[in-house]
């Protein structure tokens, strides 16, 4: 009888990580609970899917997350280690204690204008030193955000970047299912391949907005529909669905959503920067 992928990964990492069980999966990898044998700790180690790690091939993984792995910043999850073993292409992380941000919305779907602020200016921050070390995202939402000791730690940057570097009609599918639709940029869910880190404050906006409405900007049963929405920039103006809104905040999440890439702002370290002085305002 064949033996499952997590007893062969057990196998390809036996004397390094002690396989415990799965954590959690999704169409491109699977995230398995270890224990760091060499240093004593429990880890997270996120494995391709075999047919992405087949395109990607070991050399150009390990060279790209080879780039993730210099990111330095608070709120940028780090990674302790990658590899590839019997086929397997894996990156290690250390094991979070905390929540996703969509775990908190699934309990309470609109957050506060404070605790909104308060997840979107440390994300933005991390965004724009990845940037300026040249790595976008590509894959920001709610998912990939978590809440450790209620501060944000932006996950996953790894597979994304890894991904857009291998390119090729062997990825189509695979860059279609890399952004969540409600949350991709115009640009991104129209398939273009150059995309910079405006897509990013994009998908930020996204969530900010959700956050703040309980429910993402544009809504559709099929990508299509999606993403005809996103690039005509349709979709219910956040101020109707939170009246609340300071002026300053509202427009700063219109601008972030903006279908073309020039009218947004132009770094995320600018938008964090804005969304930031919104605090001061609400205690006026």
């Amino acid at each position: 009888m064949p033996s499952s992928l997590e007893d062969l990964l057990r196998a390809a990492l036996a004397g390094r990580y002690e396989i415990e069980g799965e954590l959690g999966h999704g169409g491109m990898a699977i995230v398995y609970l270890a224990t760091d044998l060499r240093h004593h700790r429990q880890v997270a180690i996120k494995v391709l899917r075999p047919e992405f790690a087949a395109a990607l091939g070991p050399e150009r993984f390990l060279r790209e997350i080879d780039i993730v792995a210099r990111l330095s910043h608070p709120h940028i999850l780090p990674l302790h280690d990658s590899g590839e073993a019997a086929g397997f292409l894996y990156f290690v992380m250390p094991r979070m204690e905390g929540e996703s941000l969509r775990q908190r919305l699934d309990r309470e779907p609109r957050l506060s204008i404070e605790e909104a602020i308060g997840v979107t200016t440390p994300v933005a921050s991390a965004l724009d030193s990845a940037h300026r070390h040249g790595v976008i995202h590509r894959d920001i939402k709610p998912e990939n955000i978590l809440l450790q000791e209620g501060e944000p730690i932006v996950a996953d940057f790894g597979i994304a970047l890894a991904l857009d570097a291998a390119g090729g009609e062997r990825l189509t599918e695979s860059r279609t299912s890399l952004g969540t639709p409600h949350y991709m940029s115009p640009e991104q869910a129209s398939g273009e391949q150059t995309i910079d880190g405006r897509s990013d404050i994009y998908s930020l906006g996204c969530v900010l907005y959700e956050m703040l409405t309980g429910r993402p900007p544009t809504e559709g049963n099929t990508l299509q529909e999606i993403t005809a929405a996103k690039v005509m920039g349709r979709f219910t103006p956040v101020r109707v669905l939170r009246p609340d809104l300071p002026d300053r905040l509202r427009r700063a999440v219109e601008k972030a959503l903006s279908p073309a890439p020039e009218g947004r702002f132009a770094t995320a370290g600018e938008f964090g920067a804005e969304i930031g002085r919104v605090i001061p305002e609400l205690a006026d």
